[in-house]
């Protein structure tokens, strides 16, 4: 050992020659980077590290090649060294030269504390074959079969697992505590099936989303994975969680206080509105929507002001939503005057107060501005108005009535409603605008967008919504039902789930393209009655089609309902996992 801490080595051999030191000095216990020095053919020399400066110095060999720092390596590989005049051994030796010295640089850094224990999950966990189940429908396996392009006739588990987290946290359980990093990496996979995987987490997600960086959209997924809040009446809690939460926990105890109290959660929020950013006021204020009252107006046509346009926008939609509201009150005036049983009259200008309520001046390519500007106020003016301006006709007069100023501004006027109707919820002029469903689309009172019909289904009640849709597909079949299906309620039953089967039925023996049923088959996996599998099992043998059947048709449409009926059996199977114990 020579003074100063420095030790003495001799070269090496590496498969039959020199590693290129002569000698190498390595600091000793406690030396720092900067009393590091490397000496010999291709040395660096590194100097100075505590103020952040590096010196470097080549000399022998690689000095020679013109190899320096790292990246001048890497280009030199890259290009060749023939193009720069070295050689392959220079440059691998200057490689294991600054390799040696990267490392040697770098400082082991300080463990950190050891994070606070996961916080205690009151919550019961699922019966142990529930357990299993969420293992293998987290794993995706499909089972046997199902390799290749077609999917076989084995279930797509993949596709249960929303099923199964719904219907854990409708029993109130937690998720087993060895799958929760299985559970946040399907929710980071799948943005849909975050809110329940977050709620099924709980404080535990949350806690283990705080140390990997892959979760962190945890942090700030709702409601979810806040784990334990403190009570609506303990203030100084709520207040401190208010100050220092995390996003997600505050937006959970927003929603938590709001249920306690719709005032009290609005006054929370202003006491921070002006220092948060402005997507986290869209979305405090988008979580306003979940229990609307007249006493938010105050807070609401406040943010009509705000600095963010989306902010504004929302401000005023939810105001809108409020029959009573000030806004709508405008907004009333404003279409008034513009529409009656004369005709249609549309603004001439977009005027500031206009703007203040939320009226997006410039409209879209393809869309002239009075028509832009004439939708956005009948879309936020209250429906309760029109009954009264059109002498006392209800919904379904209103929307048959003609308009004198043609076709154009009918749609124009219809589109609005709809869009109205489904912000208000009103069933009644949601009803009037979807018209009879036995009637062909392109003739319905509202809007031929099927896309929009289901909007305006889904304010409908629940019995109403599946008769509705299983007339829709007696009439027209299922293969513009999709969009439709997808806001009835789960599982379809009654005369809803037969209109379904007798239709794939039907497309079976008539010898339809099978390939075309495939996603309202998917659809029907999922959303089907578990009890009519019985009466599908018949369906799940081949059978000969028309003539001019597709080939391979009626072993697709075999195989497809051989996948139906195990995989509803699967979901029974599930549901009765799931069901508490004795």
């Amino acid at each position: 050992m020579k003074p100063g801490g420095f030790c003495e080595r001799q070269p090496r051999k590496l498969k039959g020659r020199e590693t290129g030191y002569e000698s190498c000095s390595g600091p000793a216990e406690g030396a720092g980077p900067e009393h590091c020095t490397t000496r010999g053919r291709g040395a660096v020399t590194t100097t100075g590290t505590t103020t952040g400066t590096t010196t470097t110095t080549t000399t022998g060999t690689t000095a020679d090649a013109g190899y320096g720092e790292w990246e001048e390596l890497v280009g030199a590989a890259l290009l060749g060294t023939g193009r720069r005049q070295g050689n392959p051994a220079a440059l691998l030796d200057a490689a294991a030269v600054q390799t040696v010295r990267r490392r040697a640089g770098l400082r082991p850094a300080e463990a950190g504390p050891r994070p606070d224990p996961a916080p205690r999950d009151p919550r019961p966990a699922p019966p142990e074959p529930a357990r299993r189940r969420l293992a293998q429908l987290l794993a995706g396996r499909t089972g046997a079969g199902s390799g290749g392009g077609r999917r076989g006739a084995a279930p797509d588990l993949t596709e249960l697992l929303p099923q199964w987290l719904a219907a854990a946290g409708r029993h109130g359980y937690r998720a087993p505590h060895a799958l929760v990093p299985a559970l946040l990496e399907a929710a980071r996979a799948r943005t849909d099936l975050r809110p329940q995987a977050l709620a099924l987490a709980g404080a535990r997600g949350l806690w283990l989303a705080r140390l990997n960086p892959d979760w962190r959209f945890a942090l700030r997924g709702g409601a979810g994975g806040a784990g334990e809040l403190p009570g609506p009446e303990d203030r100084t809690g709520v207040e401190r969680l208010w100050q220092e939460g995390l996003f997600a926990e505050r937006v959970a105890l927003l929603g938590t206080v709001r249920a306690h109290e719709a005032a009290a959660a609005t006054r929370l929020l202003s006491t921070t509105w002006v220092t948060e950013r402005a997507e986290d006021r869209l979305m405090f204020l988008d979580s306003l929507r979940v229990g609307l009252t007249a006493a938010d107006e105050p807070f609401l046509e406040a943010a009509l002001g705000d600095r963010s346009r989306n902010v504004r926008a929302t401000a005023a939609e939810l105001l809108s939503a409020l029959p009573e509201s000030a806004l709508a009150g405008r907004m009333a005036k404003r279409a008034l005057a513009c529409v009656g049983p004369q005709g249609v009259t549309p603004p001439a200008e977009c005027d500031a107060g206009m703007l203040r309520d939320g009226v997006v001046a410039r409209p879209p390519a393809g869309r002239g501005e009075r028509a832009w500007w004439l939708g956005q106020l009948v879309e936020a003016a209250p429906l309760s108005c029109w009954r009264e301006r059109f002498g006392g006709l209800g919904p379904a007069e209103i929307v048959a009535l003609p308009v004198a100023e043609g076709e154009s501004w009918r749609e124009e006027l219809h589109a609005a409603w709809c869009r109205a109707a489904v912000r208000q919820r009103d069933p009644h002029w949601s009803k009037a605008l979807l018209g009879a469903a036995s009637a062909p689309p392109a003739t319905a009172p509202g809007t031929a967008s099927l896309a929009e019909r289901a909007k305006l289904l889904s304010i409908l009640p629940e019995g109403e919504r599946a008769e509705w849709v299983a007339e829709f597909i007696r009439a027209h079949g299922l293969s513009e039902a999709f969009q439709l299906l997808g806001v009835c309620m789960v599982p379809w039953a009654g005369t809803l789930g037969r209109a379904v089967v007798d239709a794939l039925d039907a497309a079976r023996e008539a010898g339809s393209y099978p390939w075309s049923f495939s996603g309202v088959m998917g659809l029907a996996e999922r959303c089907l009655d578990p009890a009519a599998a019985d009466h599908l099992e018949s369906l799940t043998t081949a059978s000969d089609g028309p003539p001019d059947t597709s080939p391979g048709a009626a072993a697709y449409w075999s195989e497809a309902f051989q996948r139906l009926v195990a995989t509803l059996r699967l979901r029974a199977t599930m549901l009765a996992e799931l069901a508490p114990g004795p």
